[in-house]
């Protein structure tokens, strides 16, 4: 009964992700990196994309800027040119390399030369860490398709006949224009970066190769820590797979070799590992795995743990755990710039490893992957989100169509990643009927992906729906496994000491986070507590707040405070003290520490005693 309880929640899990064409673990292919110097044209009129009736061009026309722009004669008409006058850095944002491009939303053109011998008869796929937000690809003159959707990867294949030795013409149309019916909206609280913002490569796998796989801990009994011998269940995802083939996983370290017949595209994986070390924030283990076919193997290191709430608590490895978080944007401050890399990763994590973290959330849409493997690494549980954010087109099908690609792109690159244990699904959007179903229907969604990890949201609070106690009763509530909320009691309404006063409670028995709380305080400007904007403001509010977080009720299980570093919005727009940023960091735009920074610490290494 239980082999056969587990058949059909590996195929349920197995349906929904079969429909992504995503290649998981994509550093440990063989891969032509495409990174570097690639030349562009600005064209806010999309006419390398459009004729003058506004109609696409077709894939011929040779005033398509995806195709060359060399004369083939003298008398050969040519608009537009490639020219090493005008580079961007890839990966990277637009928005930082040139000082006309700070406010740029719209359309530039990306083009890279590049050799390429291939090493066998194998396959070809062009893969994008992030382009922000629509990519059309095209190679040699030939469209290899488009993508939607600026912080989650994609890939193309390339047919191999289409690949020359010598000159390939690789041509990318980025456009980061906001639109109503796109994800996220056109009202956002961060900076539009626009680009090729993280890692382009060109991959070379085998004709049937290991496309994707889910090895974890299958789920323990309610409340229960895992077994000494914990079993992993899961699946393995074969392109272009033979029925028949057989396939291996060995874990060395645990002395696991386990093989299994392949059942067709999709296998579904079931063995015991014996006595390992669980991947906790105490103890970040990593286990080198190896998953292999007749023609294939592709090697990752992977965190072995449990999460899940238990009544009004959440339980890793079947431990009540106290989540000492903080927001974190995708933003390298100092530079003005999007995050990409280990060295941006490790720069940020290490100011939240300073604060007193053991948490992370990654706010308001999936990070660069380097920060998901460097948590797994430093034991950083994580927080992971689309960005279905505020005033999302909740009646239009199309827009949820949108929001469950990026939430399927989201948890299919990292669901291996033991750091990361909560799903988000959004983030403040506004309560109707129409909302709730379609935030549902992404909860659903989220679910049937990925049922061992928490799927949340940041809901709406109803506040003094009782006399000096707040309510998380957003409908929500109802279908995620944490109540997570944002509230900023003394910087929208009132002062901080209102929080003195101030009680919270839910209708849901289920454990209650804070996923933001915060006010700005410019780093450097010193006044009295009761002047805005000035770090003994901030300082305040964070002293209230903290001695309201000793009184919580007992379902409070963890915090958020919103910001690590200061970072850039265009809704920010107070000529003394924002200049055009949100200064709610606990760390400025130049990496100082404000007054505000030390309350958390504090309060963090008191937690930290309190609950192991």
């Amino acid at each position: 009964m239980k082999k056969l309880l587990l058949i059909i929640l590996v195929d349920l899990v197995v349906k929904v992700n079969a429909q992504s064409n995503l290649i998981t673990n994509i550093e440990a292919r063989r891969a032509l990196l495409l990174n570097g110097t690639w030349q562009y044209i600005v064209d806010p009129y999309e006419t390398g994309f459009y004729d003058y009736r506004y109609k696409e061009l077709k894939e011929s026309n040779t005033d398509a800027y995806w195709n060359s722009d060399v004369p083939v004669n003298k008398t050969d008409k040519k608009e537009h040119g490639y020219t090493d006058k005008n580079t961007l850095k890839v990966p990277g944002d637009w928005n930082h390399q040139k000082p006309e491009f700070l406010y740029y939303e719209g359309t530039i053109w990306y083009k890279k030369s590049f050799d390429f011998k291939p090493t066998g008869s194998g396959r070809y796929f062009l893969y994008f860490g992030a382009v922000n937000y629509r990519a059309d690809v095209y190679l040699n003159g030939k469209k290899l398709g488009m993508h939607k959707g600026g912080f989650t990867p994609f890939n193309f294949e390339v047919p191999a006949s289409l690949l020359k030795e010598k000159d390939n013409f690789l041509v990318v149309k980025v456009d980061n224009k906001r639109y109503a019916d796109e994800v996220p909206t056109l009202n956002t609280d961060w900076w539009n970066y626009g680009g090729i913002t993280r890692d382009v490569k060109l991959v070379e796998l085998p004709q049937t190769f290991i496309q994707d796989y889910v090895i974890q801990l299958g789920k323990p009994q309610p409340g229960k820590a895992p077994a000494r011998n914990p079993e992993v269940s899961g699946w393995l995802k074969l392109s272009d797979a033979k029925p028949g083939e057989s396939l291996t996983i060995t874990v060395p370290e645990l002395k696991v070799k386990y093989q299994v017949v392949s059942t067709g595209a999709v296998t579904p994986i079931n063995f015991k590992l014996i006595n390992p070390v669980l991947w906790s924030p105490e103890h970040p283990k990593l286990y080198r795995v190896v998953v292999s076919s007749a023609t294939d193997q592709v090697e990752d290191r992977i965190g072995f743990r449990t999460i899940e709430t238990s009544g009004e608590q959440v339980l890793l490895n079947g431990k009540p755990i106290f989540m000492r978080g903080i927001c974190i944007h995708g933003e390298i401050p100092q530079e003005v710039r999007r995050a990409h890399g280990t060295d941006d990763a490790k720069q940020l994590l290490l100011q939240a490893h300073e604060l007193g973290c053991n948490m992370v959330r990654l706010a308001h849409y999936p990070h660069d992957e380097a920060m998901t493997r460097m948590t797994d690494s430093l034991g950083i549980l994580v927080w992971s989100e689309i960005p279905v954010y505020w005033t999302i087109n909740f009646g239009s099908q199309e827009v949820l169509d949108k929001a469950k690609a990026q939430l399927n792109e989201m948890i299919t690159r990292d669901h291996n990643k033991a750091s990361i244990i909560i799903w988000s699904v959004g983030n403040e959007t506004p309560i109707s009927q129409t909302r709730t179903d379609f935030m549902h229907n992404l909860i659903t969604e989220a679910k049937h992906l990925d049922s061992s990890r928490m799927i949340s949201a940041a809901l709406e609070v109803n506040y003094a729906a009782l006399k000096n106690e707040n309510v998380v009763d957003d409908p929500l509530g109802e279908f995620v496994d944490l109540v997570a909320f944002n509230e900023y009691l003394g910087w929208y309404g009132g002062l901080p000491d209102q929080c003195r006063t101030t009680n919270w409670s839910t209708p849901y028995h289920k454990p209650l986070f804070i996923s933001e709380t915060g006010a700005e305080g410019k780093f450097g400007f010193h006044a009295d507590s009761l002047t805005r904007f000035s770090e003994e403001f901030q300082e305040w509010y964070f002293k209230e707040q903290v001695a309201m977080f000793k009184r919580m009720p007992s379902n409070y299980v963890g915090v958020a405070p919103w910001v690590l570093n200061d970072f850039r919005s265009p809704k920010r727009n107070n000529p003394l003290y924002q200049e055009g940023w949100n200064r709610k960091g606990l760390y400025d735009d130049k990496g100082n520490k404000k007054k505000a920074f030390y309350i958390m610490q504090a309060y963090y290494k008191e937690m930290s005693k309190r609950v192991r």
